[in-house]
């Protein structure tokens, strides 16, 4: 089905356990890094004790002699939901902006993306470098100075390629969501941004996986007139008038 109204969308979709059927980063951290030690550190972000920054600086350094051949191996175990190839699909046949962000690492998202032949999507995600030692470094090329609260800032990935007469939508379900969904006119939610959006009063549509999403979407591409969510019209100006 082609967009019938004229209308731009655009869409930003999570990485970690929406696109993917596990959160990959918190499992490599998890599996090559002290299993222990990594949880306490998620855990206090969660707790908004620390930084997303600082979070993955030090699950970083809890990674030692890292083995890429290893790390190989566990991203074969890795499952793309199969529904998104389909969603991938329905925005290019109805001209929708499709946008991949993601507050994890380049290193294996890119490896992701060009096993699955989705590497033509913009992907959006932190740096991961790895020395001479077998240590892995993290970069943050998209961070903003103003908040910490991710790495990458989605947040400005969202207002940097949209306009007030954009339609936009994001598509996501953990704890660096939060901020991000609440810039947008419509939100597709599940687990923590799901209880998050249900604790602040935050409309949203709950999802499990794309099939659930794309009859939505279709529902908003045919509607004559599209209602958007005065409080992310709000916070976005709110951002614009801080600079």
């Amino acid at each position: 089905m082609m967009n019938k109204i004229n209308r731009n969308y655009k869409v930003f979709v999570d990485f970690d356990g929406t696109i993917t059927k596990q959160d990959v980063g918190e499992n490599m951290f998890l599996k090559f890094g002290d299993a222990g030690e990594a949880q306490k550190i998620i855990d206090r972000w969660i707790s908004n004790e620390i930084t997303s920054i600082d979070t993955n600086n030090l699950l970083c350094e809890t990674v030692k002699n890292f083995n890429p051949v290893l790390f190989d191996e566990f991203l074969s175990t890795i499952e793309i939901e199969e529904s998104f190839f389909e969603f991938v699909k329905f925005c290019e046949v109805n001209r929708i902006e499709l946008y991949v962000v993601s507050d994890g690492m380049d290193y294996y998202i890119d490896k992701l993306m060009i096993r699955e032949n989705l590497n033509h999507l913009t992907v959006y995600s932190n740096k991961l470098s790895l020395d001479d030692n077998g240590n892995i470094i993290p970069a943050f090329p998209y961070t903003d100075e103003e908040c910490n609260l991710c790495g990458n800032c989605k947040r400005n990935h969202i207002l940097n390629h949209s306009s007030e007469e954009d339609i936009t939508v994001y598509i996501g379900d953990g704890f660096s969501d939060t901020c991000p969904a609440q810039h947008v006119d419509f939100i597709f939610a599940k687990k923590s941004l799901l209880k998050f959006c249900e604790k602040n009063r935050i409309s949203y549509y709950p999802f499990n996986n794309f099939d659930d999403v794309i009859p939505r979407m279709e529902e908003l591409l045919s509607k004559k007139r599209i209602k958007k969510r005065h409080q992310a019209e709000l916070k976005r100006k709110e951002v614009f008038q801080q600079g």
